[in-house]
């Protein structure tokens, strides 16, 4: 069990604080976390969502309950269930929070235009391919428009889109959800990388088999790239030692380079390391593995010219995020092939 935020502390949002000897009507931002609660059937999964701490998440819908005078929650089910009386609110309220998330969204629209900010949320490894060329020529093309990206966790990514933050989200293997459209944007070729002085270094194509046993940097369990890799290796029958866990591309990239192990990773975040040669990669042979990249964007909602210009560019550049560059002795580069061979690489 755990306990509830007093009605006044500073987590409980002001549309169920008591103004004198009246109680305000519900505020969106209340409607908003007994929605989650319902949707997920979880107060605390509804209170991250929410930047709210549990009890403060489990007061607001003791405030709506009291309100009403009816429960709305059966909080004796795991996981939770509403009532008969709690799914005809959560309907009604789903209504009034998406118009008013929409109405606010189109204000905000209306008032950008036309030296627009288009809001985009992105999961952090976007970043660390080729979205600064893009956002650059993007703001070359159609000045005084601007782009501001908001790298986040891939829940939050979801949040600010729901929520009409972001005018779209850029997210990895996207979940299909009722309120939200999902777009393919790009699929990046997984590759093995590890150190330049590691014995599959010199490979330019590895078959899954021979990653058996070795010392493997994965990431963090609960993020959806991490049940896709573990998918991956079961599909192939193929058992790894696990040596460290990261919840960032960026993290597992300096364990690998640490010597910690090898990785499975989206080739467009290495190019760079490859390039320079801080990192070696390698393809997979046998059978391709990739890591779709989809635009989620909120039903019914109509983008700005701007934005809806970004992301045209984007739908432009989408099939051109190729393999990681592998340098040979002349500088040169080798995309995989995809040929069940694996040639060794000359230094």
């Amino acid at each position: 069990m755990f306990r509830e935020a007093h009605p006044d502390s500073p987590d409980v949002p002001d549309a169920l604080k008591p103004v004198g000897c009246h109680r305000r009507l519900p505020g969106v931002e209340a409607l908003k976390v007994f929605c989650d609660v319902a949707r997920r059937r979880s107060i605390s999964h509804a209170a991250t969502e929410n930047g709210l701490s549990q009890p403060a998440a489990s007061l607001i819908v003791r405030q709506l309950e009291k309100r009403l005078g009816v429960q709305l929650v059966n909080r004796l089910t795991r996981p939770l269930r509403l009532t008969a009386l709690g799914q005809t609110y959560y309907e009604g309220c789903k209504q009034l929070v998406e118009q008013y998330l929409e109405l606010e969204s189109a204000i905000r629209s209306a008032r950008a235009e036309p030296g627009a900010t288009v809001q985009v949320a992105a999961i952090y490894s976007v970043g660390l391919g080729d979205m600064g060329q893009y956002v650059e020529r993007f703001e070359r093309e159609h000045p005084p428009a601007r782009v501001h990206i908001e790298y986040l966790h891939p829940d939050q990514v979801y949040r600010r889109v729901h929520e009409g933050v972001a005018d779209f989200g850029l997210v990895s293997f996207p979940r299909r959800l009722r309120e939200l459209t999902v777009e393919p944007w790009r699929q990046e070729e997984m590759v093995l990388a590890c150190r330049p002085d590691h014995p599959l270094a010199r490979r330019t194509a590895v078959a899954p088999a021979e990653l058996e046993g070795v010392r493997f940097v994965a990431f963090v369990k609960g993020l959806v790239i991490r049940r896709e890799v573990d998918r991956f290796l079961r599909e192939q029958g193929v058992s790894v030692r696990p040596a460290a866990e990261f919840d960032s591309i960026e993290n597992i990239k300096e364990g690998v380079k640490s010597g910690t192990g090898v990785a499975l990773l989206p080739a467009p975040t290495i190019r760079t390391e490859v390039r320079v040669g801080t990192l070696a990669s390698a393809s997979l042979e046998g059978r391709r593995f990739v890591r779709p990249i989809g635009v989620i964007r909120r039903r019914q909602h109509k983008l700005g010219g701007a934005a809806l210009h970004f992301l045209e560019l984007l739908r432009e550049v989408g099939d051109h995020a190729g393999p990681a560059p592998r340098p040979d002795g002349n500088g040169a580069s080798h995309p995989s092939n995809g040929k069940s061979h694996a040639p060794k690489r000359t230094r």
